[in-house]
Formats: structure tokens, C-alpha cells, sequence
């Protein structure tokens, strides 16, 4: 199934339940011609079948109505982040080969200067990159040269293994890999995601999670195929998501812990006894079911949310870009943190630790290994956009390692540890992150924190802990009582109480809200206090 066909089935079947929500509302019938008509404008500008089109965009309905023209056409669409600098623009525009790059006003200058990049790079073929404008009232827009196109569809066969889109990942290291995913990988991971999520036929969802990510891509696709209601925000404000909410009546929330962590602390989001919401009527009642990914999430993050929303399903997904569903952790409340089981499309094992470890060799029952996920999953991407390194060093014998660390119980349920990137070796002991966090967010000192690794003398790696002091208290004062709090009252063992502790004015994240520990443990941060006694 290719998803233009998807878009044009879901018009077939109800071409007057409203497809898109917020300021500009339209039905699927609406939605079919105006994605045909851009299209049309994509081919007037030159884009054929097989050509890769880079979107650098805010997000929003522009950029889902012209990714899903991109299917249409045949054309790779290649969404980008809008955070990224010129230089790292102009190196993925140039990797993949784009023929076309749409931008609008909030990235016109950064493109302008990747440009200027592109044409004095000495490169052997350089790309014949065109750009045009989406959104501007200044400009001419490929939404204005739309106008006049028909609405039928384009008149070109799009195959199930042609490809669809191509997502680059931010990596820890090095450049970032473009994963490159044909029409059923994304079918097959959206149908998933429908039955694993507890998302169902017309239920009205907050597109705000980018579509540069395959978490925005999945909500948005698995919205069309269940004839749903997918209502943009381009960039993510938790008092604008949660009017969104409450004039939209939003049913169903597929995000990142942080931005449900924002959500819960403007007070409004649910009713609760306790917590951030004070017991207070909230204005997202219509929530019903709430799933999370792209980082592990606190049971007190958790705790607070269930408290705040009742909801019938509360879902863990563990997955990547590279193969869109790993696990599954079906009930978030009855057990926080698990990821669960294989998806129904995947299998799963866990392997020695060991870089490069053999996908055969399994460790027993109980014991921590490394994540295996198999390659045969419909879901599942074919390799790197001409990076064979990064083949070579993520798929072994037809299974994919994705750099997990996970403990399954005496259920079968793996529990994520952490990763192999984040393990922290602090006097010979392997340390993981997060059941540490999960102690010190409970002090009522603290808003956020993250736990790193840093380097040091004596212990090769210091377990150090930077947090977000909570409103109204000072650095100093937040420092000490979080230092008494884990001592006292949070019941680490000693070997996992922080050897250091650093108040921050806020904790690097990604565009879509992923902790960057690469960044603090790399010294991009600035103390506001610190129990070392270094600068503040």
C-alpha cells in the first residue's frame, strides 16, 4: 500500500468526517484535492517520480499536506529539522541528493546560507538544488502556484518498495545517517502503531510532534488510515496544546516525556487529588489515551499523568527510525517503566553486551543484554543512505542493534536500563541513568533532572546529576536540599548517590524533546551552583 493511495481511500470512504482540525479545517475530500493540486505544483516545478525533495519547515498542516504530495508524485520526501544550522542543512541537502528545497519563513535565512554553502563546497556533482517558498505572504508560494492545478490525482503508479521518505538521525557522533523507508515500512509501521497504541477509528489527535521525526510521521499517517481527525500545532507551547485540547476535544496524545512533563505543570491539563494540578478541574478531559516514546519515562511522570487524566490506555513504545516499532508496554500504569513485548510485527532477543557481539549468542534469563531487533520486520528500513560503516557497525546477521541495554522479568518484559552510550562506569561499577532520575525527581526542590557521567580522577566517571531548581528556589538552597534528599530520603544505595550535583537554568533537549546528555557531558552547560565548588 503506497500512502498517497491511503490519503485517496480515506476519501473514498468518508469525504466529509473532518480530516485536518485547528485554524484551517478540512474534510478528506478537501484535504485529497489540495494535496493533488500541490502535486501538481510539485511537477511544475520540476520534481519527477524517485526524486528527493527536501522540506526544511516549521511543521503544521503545510508540511503534512505537501509530504503526503510527495507520495503522491512518487517523489522522496526528505523532512528536515528547522533547528538545524546552515552547515549541517547544506551537508544533508547535498547527502541526499535533493532536487527541490521548500522552506518558509522561519528557515529562508538558514537556507539561504546552506546555498551559499553548497556553491562553495568543491564537490564532484554538486546537487541542482531549487527552492521555493511555502507560507509566505512575501513570496511566491508552492501553495499559490497550487491554486490553478487540478484536483485529480498526478497520473504516476507508486509502488509498495518505492521509497517514501527519508529521515536523517540526530546520532551521538559524526554526521548525521539519512534512514531511508519505502511506502510499506511506513504503511506496516502506521497500521502498528494503530493496534499497539490504543489509537482507533476517528479519534481527533494533537499533531505536534515534528514531522521530521517518525513519531510525527506515524501519528499523522496512522490518523489517515483510521479516518481521524489530525489537528496541527507547528511548534510545541503547553498552553496553546492545551486549549488545542479543549476546543478541539482532543482524544488521544502521542508525545515525548518532556512535553507531558510541560503539560502537567500549567495546572491544566487534568483533574487530580494531588500533584501539579492542585486538584483542579482541567481542560483536557476529552484525553482518553495517552502514549509515549523517544525517551524512558519516570514512574512519578507516570504516577502524576494517570492521577491527571484517567486514561483507558497508557502505552510505552520503544522503537527507533530505523525500524519503527521494538516493544510494546501495553499499561503504563499497571507497570511503569516496562517496554513490554515484541510489537506484532517484530521479534525481539536480548545479546551480550559486548560491542559486536554475535546476534546468536543470548544471555540467560534475568541477565542484562544488549537489544537485537530482527530485520525481517515489515517495519523495518534496508540500510544507511550510503553509509555502509554504519551498516556494518548497526546490522549483524540480518538483526539490528539499536544500542539498548534491557533486563527481561519474570513476565517476559524487558525493562529498558539504559544505553550503551549512557552507561556510566564509576569506580568499576556500571551505573544506569535512569532509576537514579526516577529517586531525585520525587524531591520537592527539584522540576527536572537529568543524570550523566563526567569525568574525574578517582572515579573515572563521577555519577553527577544536573537538575532544574523548581520555581522560587534559589540554585545554592536547591543544591543542598537535593544533596540531603538523596541522602536521606530517596533510597539509593551509596554506589548510585550522585558524587556531584548541578543546578542548571534548563536541560538541553532536541527539537523533539530528547535529553542531549552528550551536550552536558561535553561541558555545554552553565552552572547556576555547584557542589564541587566550581564556577556558578
Amino acid at each position: 500500500m503506497d500512502l498517497g493511495t491511503v490519503l485517496r481511500w480515506a476519501a473514498d470512504r468518508y469525504p466529509h468526517r473532518r480530516a485536518v482540525g485547528g485554524p484551517s479545517p478540512m474534510t478528506y475530500a478537501q484535504w485529497d484535492a489540495h494535496v493533488n493540486r500541490l502535486a501538481h505544483a510539485l511537477a511544475g516545478l520540476g520534481v519527477r517520480q524517485g526524486d528527493h525533495v527536501v522540506m526544511s519547515l516549521s511543521g503544521g498542516e503545510r508540511q503534512a499536506s505537501l509530504h503526503f504530495a510527495a507520495q503522491k508524485l512518487g517523489a522522496v520526501a526528505v523532512p528536515l529539522s528547522f533547528r538545524l544550522s546552515s552547515d549541517e542543512l547544506a551537508y544533508c541537502v547535498a547527502d541526499a541528493g535533493a532536487t527541490l528545497m521548500i522552506t518558509d519563513e522561519s528557515t529562508a535565512e538558514t537556507a539561504e546560507a546552506a546555498e551559499r554553502a553548497l556553491a562553495d563546497q568543491s564537490l564532484t556533482d554538486p546537487p541542482p538544488v531549487n527552492r521555493v517558498m511555502s507560507g509566505s505572504a512575501k513570496d511566491t508560494t508552492i501553495e499559490r502556484m497550487a491554486l490553478d492545478q487540478p484536483s485529480t490525482a498526478p497520473d504516476v503508479t507508486v509502488r509498495d518498495h518505492d521509497l517514501s521518505v527519508m529521515l536523517y538521525t540526530s546520532g551521538t557522533t559524526g554526521k548525521p545517517k539519512g534512514v531511508p523507508r519505502t511506502h510499506s515500512a511506513e504503511y506496516h509501521a502506521s497500521v502498528a502503531h494503530l493496534i499497539q497504541s490504543g489509537q482507533s477509528r476517528f479519534d481527533v489527535t494533537l499533531g505536534v510532534m515534528p514531522l521530521f521525526h517518525t513519531m510525527g510521521l506515524r501519528t499523522l499517517i496512522a490518523t489517515v488510515i483510521g479516518a481521524g481527525t489530525w489537528v496541527p500545532q507547528a511548534r510545541f507551547d503547553p498552553g496553546e496544546a492545551i486549549e488545542l485540547m479543549r476546543r478541539e476535544r482532543i482524544t488521544s496524545l502521542y508525545l515525548v516525556p518532556t512535553m507531558y512533563w510541560s503539560l502537567l505543570r500549567t495546572g491544566r491539563l487534568g483533574e487530580a487529588t494531588g500533584g501539579a494540578t492542585g486538584g483542579a478541574k482541567g481542560e483536557a478531559t476529552s484525553v482518553r489515551k495517552l502514549a509515549y516514546a523517544g525517551a524512558a519515562m519516570t514512574p512519578a511522570l507516570a504516577g502524576e499523568l494517570a492521577e491527571a487524566l484517567h486514561p483507558e490506555s497508557f502505552v510505552n513504545h520503544l522503537g527507533s527510525t530505523e525500524i519503527y516499532t521494538f516493544t510494546i508496554g501495553p499499561d503504563v500504569v499497571a507497570k511503569p517503566g516496562s517496554a513490554g513485548r515484541a510489537g506484532v510485527f517484530s521479534q525481539v532477543r536480548l545479546v551480550s553486551p559486548h560491542p559486536g557481539a554475535d546476534p546468536d549468542d543470548l544471555v540467560e534469563p534475568g541477565e542484562l543484554g544488549q537489544l537485537a531487533v530482527s530485520m525481517r520486520s515489515p517495519e523495518a528500513f534496508a540500510g544507511y543512505w550510503r553509509r555502509p560503516d554504519a551498516d556494518a557497525k548497526s546490522i549483524r546477521g540480518g538483526w539490528y542493534f539499536p544500542g539498548d541495554l534491557a533486563v527481561a522479568d519474570e513476565d517476559g518484559d524487558l525493562r529498558v536500563e539504559g544505553r550503551v552510550d549512557d552507561m556510566i562506569n564509576s569506580g568499576g561499577e556500571n551505573i544506569y541513568p535512569d532509576d537514579i532520575e526516577d529517586a531525585l525527581i520525587r524531591c520537592p526542590a527539584v522540576n527536572e533532572v537529568v543524570v550523566v557521567g563526567l569525568e574525574d580522577d578517582r572515579w573515572g566517571q563521577a555519577v553527577t546529576a544536573f537538575f532544574v531548581p523548581a520555581v522560587g528556589r534559589a540554585p545554592g538552597d536547591a543544591t543542598a536540599a537535593l544533596q540531603e534528599y538523596a541522602r536521606e530520603q530517596s533510597g539509593l544505595p551509596s554506589v548510585k548517590r550522585p558524587k556531584r550535583y548541578i543546578a542548571v537554568a534548563e536541560i538541553p533537549k532536541s527539537a523533539v524533546g530528547k535529553l542531549l546528555r552528550r551536550q552536558l557531558r561535553s561541558g555545554g552547560y552553565d552552572a547556576l551552583a555547584d557542589s564541587s565548588g566550581g564556577p556558578a
